[in-house]
């Protein structure tokens, strides 16, 4: 008997340090048991960690290969040639952000990154074209801005039906999200962490942090370093499949649930000193809403254990908030 208890524990400590993985197939099939333990299996996933990986998306392999081509070849570019390409006055919301810009929310130490922004590409919507920067042309590159519209359109679809699931886990109507996530505030970010060539002080490649958005889907990161944050305290290496995205919730999203879903802290650690002559490339995909969507706490995740927890606020301002905390605008 002592031997099945220790099993057991061993057992649930061991499901504890994996991210959960789901496949959206069993979602978008037209089985009502498949559908409902999708929902089931990533709302428990999102309600304990916060994190899953998700098979069954609609970005293809070749999709994958031609944006970590193209994202390369921007990032080998010379350094005069990429800051072209750094646009003042908007916070780093569109285009090229150089390395060690950006530092996460309490940290005074930048990042070990550089990274590009491809955003929203409107549609039929005159004030949103008005409000949201422009996207950013590569003139070297004639590939890179298709291949990334490309991959941004395929992750956003795939984005809606996560929320799709997500809504019906919080007992609400399975397309609430489909309009406020349309012309929506998005980004698509690659990233590139060079070779770290002196000992960093206190830099990491990505301090500990919880994302703003709504979720965040995460392409196979080419390199290990991704690590997220259970409940104890403790750091769990996040490696997805070459066929998943690793997909967390974002404060958004947790703070319009009253944290019944989790934004999970994460970061990316450096790499052994034997690997520090490596590159590290990561592409996420940052789903927002529009700018007017109301991120007030949902009557239904208030309850007597669980109070209202935070005050009413757009995702307009509440990003704003943010990008002022990391240092990419100033108020």
């Amino acid at each position: 008997m002592f031997l099945y208890i220790c099993i057991t524990h061993r057992l649930k400590l061991f499901m504890m340090s994996i991210v959960p993985s789901v496949d959206l197939s069993d979602f978008i099939s037209n089985d009502p048991k498949r559908k409902q333990k999708f929902v089931n299996a990533i709302g428990k996933a999102y309600e304990d960690i916060g994190f899953v990986a998700l098979k069954g998306h609609f970005l293809d392999d070749t999709l994958v290969e031609n944006l970590y081509t193209e994202v390369k070849n921007f990032f080998n570019l010379p350094t005069e040639t990429k800051k072209k390409y750094e646009i003042k006055g908007i916070g780093g919301q569109r285009g090229y952000v150089s390395f060690g810009k950006e530092s996460a929310k309490g940290k005074k130490e930048g990042d070990l990154k550089e990274f590009w922004h491809f955003g929203q590409y409107v549609e039929h919507n005159a004030k949103l074209e008005a409000e949201y920067p422009k996207n950013v042309s590569v003139d070297e590159l004639p590939n890179f801005n298709k291949i990334g519209k490309e991959a941004y359109k395929m992750l956003e679809k795939t984005a809606k039906y996560v929320l799709r699931a997500l809504a019906l886990h919080l007992g609400l109507e399975e397309t609430y999200f489909d309009d406020y996530i349309f012309n929506g505030n998005s980004i698509l970010r690659p990233i590139h962490y060079p070779p770290i060539t002196v000992e960093p002080k206190e830099a990491v490649r990505a301090a500990a942090h919880g994302d703003i958005n709504l979720i965040t889907l995460l392409m196979g990161a080419q390199g290990r370093g991704l690590q997220v944050q259970n409940h104890k305290g403790e750091w769990i290496d996040a490696i997805a499949e070459d066929d998943e995205l690793m997909i967390n919730v974002g404060d958004m999203l947790s703070r319009h649930t009253n944290n019944k879903l989790k934004s999970t802290i994460h970061r990316v650690v450096n790499p052994p000193k034997e690997l520090w002559g490596t590159s590290r490339y990561s592409i996420p995909f940052f789903m927002h809403p529009i700018s007017d969507m109301k991120l007030n706490v949902l009557e239904s995740c208030i309850d007597d254990e669980n109070p209202k927890s935070f005050d009413d606020i757009t995702a307009g301002e509440f990003l704003n908030e943010r990008l002022i905390e990391l240092g990419l605008i100033k108020k």
